[in-house]
């Protein structure tokens, strides 16, 4: 009798193999242990290509033996054995045995696997101790330890750990493909999806991907085996969105002659066609008897915290509350501020801190917007809370303080989320259980997300775009300036900083870090907000200090003018205060972290400069190009680097420079970062998930999935009917569950 999917290694391959291939690799079945494919394969008698091996990393090469030798050792008795092995461009790697008994059988002319750690000595090229297995001169494999006989030309490499090679894992996949016996039920795939689009069986494409006898037997299998990926996630997503589809909601229908049509009538501005557009799936959205859930996709200044706010006030006139999100507590306090000055005499709002807000006029409908932070004094945050609960703030703004439990409101309606891919499903999930029926839902991120990101990450949601940017808003010119290589350019920076002062206007100077020695051990290679800065291969030094480069600036080429600084580590009181005194132009140059990323609109502020532009990513610097051109006048973004010529940072400069379209440039963004970096820390179970699905290149199989598992889902929302696929889903909901435990 063969054995199942599910069956536990030890039951297949020994309780030993199978305590090796968990503390290893994780492995605990026989499907974990089929699903671990290979990396790569060679073909029977080619030489691994020598010249690329990367020191420090683990490999497993095949080398022909050219010498062997031995010596005795100078610091204990016995001898050493060194083996030469050489490609078929003569590049070399010395392998260094100090138990010379082992490696007796390995002779000069001998095909060889070894698998172990690249070193580098003296210029040599060296593996040391590394675990082998000798392919005789025909390709074949002979002797006790070394690879079983394959049945085709090609040989598998595995993703292997010290101590258990490639060559050991293929043994272990040969012994239980051996004795599959898999039930047709298993197989994630149904037979008519299966059938429609030409896969094979799933016992067919293990077969073919651990033992392939050519090259389109891995490409058929590899076809099959991505849609085991692609379909579960995509099933996750259509379950999200049928149960969003059963649940109750209030409607929030517009109420003529309210809020929102006097907030109208007293633009000084038409909206965009792109921005009434979006209002009015949002309007339709509302009026629903379902929840909304929707996201919203805008370029840097398209104009979402205007459409956010006008279904705040849709939401506020049919008497519910809406509440703002927001990822950092600058972010929170410049939103606040914003809304209030939208609104201005329909804004209830405290006359001591808002001053330049007229008093709401007699007769007039007016809302109160509360601010919600976690560093609030205890008298304002009390008064705030009671607002949100009471009802009496019609339009709450936040952050996460926001989620905790204690926060209450009287009749949530609208939850909007901003810059979406700084929070998970789960705290969306936390503000959704605020309101007495679930909440209509607006997401909304200034990141530009490419079509298969977004069937991944947020195939649960509805998209609206906002591509049209509004009237008013002036160019922006980028250039990246080269510290090292143009000196003299560098020092025109300043100058050009102090043209723009003179003219009236405000700079920003922006810095990856904090500070030399950040309060807390926080480790230098992390940006203000804690998210990872790029490093290149040759940089030496640490990344500049925000706190360093303000004195520094202070005292040198910016002397004489009224100079700020804001990071993440000031009070909140402290930052409020630094950014009033920006907006309200007490200060010429405010030097800054990320911490303005997004978000903050200073219309005055016509130059940016980014210093060590190159340890950002490409939608970050997008995002703080961002910060200028907001008013009437031309914005400048200078990118300071010390990257050379023709390095991949300076190629990923230029190419921000090259384009303002942020969706043109996530494009770019793509093509340079992994694949982990694009699904984000909050989609974990979807990352840890996928084998050889990729979001980035496999549209096709994602759009596909996603087409079979809308109408499996409203067939059977709980996929009785599909054991084999409720499983896949199952265990990818348990990875998703046991990430985001791992980080709370």
């Amino acid at each position: 009798m063969g054995i199942r999917l599910d069956v536990p290694l030890t039951k297949a391959v020994g309780d030993r193999t199978a305590k090796v291939l968990r503390t290893a690799l994780g492995l605990e079945t026989v499907n974990d242990l089929l699903r671990h494919y290979p990396r790569k394969y060679v073909k029977r008698g080619q030489l691994t290509e020598l010249s690329e091996l990367v020191p420090g990393l683990e490999a497993t090469i095949v080398a022909q033996v050219t010498k062997v030798s031995r010596r005795a050792m100078a610091a204990r008795r016995g001898q050493m054995m060194t083996v030469e092995v050489r490609d078929s461009s003569d590049a070399a790697v010395e392998i260094t045995f100090f138990n010379p008994r082992a490696a007796n059988q390995l002779k000069p002319g001998m095909l060889g696997m070894f698998a172990g750690k690249i070193s580098e000595y003296h210029g040599r090229t060296q593996m040391t101790n590394p675990e082998f297995a000798k392919l005789d001169a025909d390709g074949d494999e002979a002797g006790d330890t070394d690879v079983d006989n394959w049945a085709g030309e090609l040989i598998p490499l595995y993703p292997a750990s010290g101590g258990l090679p490639s060559w050991k894992i293929a043994r272990c996949v040969r012994m239980v493909l051996d004795q599959l016996d898999a039930d047709p039920e298993d197989d994630p795939l149904p037979r008519p999806v299966r059938a429609r689009r030409g896969l094979l069986s799933l016992p067919e494409a293990l077969r073919r991907i651990h033992r392939p006898d050519d090259w389109p037997q891995i490409a058929v299998a590899r076809k099959r085996l991505k849609w085991d990926e692609a379909l579960p996630m995509q099933v996750v997503l259509a379950q999200r969105r049928e149960a969003m589809k059963a649940l109750p909601a209030t409607p929030r229908r517009r109420v003529p002659g309210g809020l929102l049509d006097a907030f109208d009538a007293a633009l000084p501005f038409e909206l965009t066609a792109g921005q009434r557009q979006v209002g009015e799936e949002i309007e339709r959205d509302l009026a629903s008897v379902h929840p909304m859930h929707r996201l919203l996709q805008g370029d840097v200044g398209s104009g979402k915290t205007m459409v956010a706010l006008r279904a705040m006030l849709a939401v506020a006139d049919a008497g519910g509350q809406a509440v703002l999100l927001a990822p950092t507590e600058v972010l929170a306090q410049q939103h606040h501020r914003s809304i209030i000055q939208m609104l201005g005499a329909a804004a209830d709002v405290p006359v001591d801190l808002f001053s330049e807000i007229p008093a709401p006029e007699p007769g007039r409908k007016h809302v109160k917007v509360a601010l919600l932070t976690g560093s609030q004094n205890a008298k304002e945050r009390r008064e705030n809370l009671l607002d949100a609960a009471s009802g009496a703030a019609g339009i709450v703004v936040g952050t996460h303080a926001v989620i905790q439990e204690h926060v209450q409101f009287a009749d949530l309606g609208l939850v909007v989320i901003d810059e979406q891919h700084r929070f998970g499903v789960e705290q969306r999930d936390a503000l959704r259980a605020k309101g007495q029926d679930p909440p209509h839902v607006l997401v909304m991120t200034a990141t530009p997300i490419p079509r298969t990101v977004a069937m991944t990450v947020f195939g649960d949601l509805e998209t609206s775009i906002l591509s049209e940017l509004p009237a008013g808003r002036s160019p922006i010119a980028t250039h990246v300036v080269a510290a090292h290589e143009h000196p003299t350019h560098f020092t025109r920076v300043w100058e050009r900083i102090r043209e723009e002062v003179a003219a009236g206007h405000q700079a920003y100077v922006v810095c990856p870090r904090i500070g030399e020695a950040d309060e807390g051990g926080t480790d230098q290679e992390l940006s203000d907000d804690g998210s990872e800065l790029v490093s290149e291969p040759g940089q030496q030094r640490p990344p500049l200090a925000v706190v360093e480069v303000a004195a520094r600036l202070a005292e040198g080429p910016l002397k004489g003018l009224r100079v700020g600084l804001l990071h993440g580590r000031l009070a909140p009181d402290e930052k409020d205060a630094v950014m009033r005194a920006y907006a309200g132009h007490e200060l010429d140059v405010l030097v800054a972290t990320t911490v303005i990323e997004v978000g903050v609109n200073v219309p005055n502020s016509t130059v940016i400069v980014v210093m060590d532009a190159d340890r950002f990513g490409v939608s970050q610097l997008h995002q703080l190009r961002g910060r200028v051109g907001r008013g009437q006048w031309a914005g400048l973004c200078l990118l300071v680097t010390e990257s050379p010529e023709g390095s991949p940072a300076r190629e990923r400069l230029a190419a921000v420079a090259s384009t303002l379209d942020g969706f043109e440039l996530s494009k770019i963004d793509l093509a340079l970062r992994k694949e982990g970096d694009v699904l984000g820390a909050s989609q974990s179970g979807y990352r840890s998930s996928l084998r050889l699905l990729s979001v980035i290149e496999d549209e096709d199989v994602i759009r596909a999935a996603r087409d079979e598992a809308t109408p499996l889902v409203e067939a059977d929302p709980e996929l009785a009917g599909q054991p084999g696929l409720a499983a896949a889903v199952a265990g990818l909901l348990e990875t998703q569950r046991a990430e985001y435990l791992g980080k709370t």
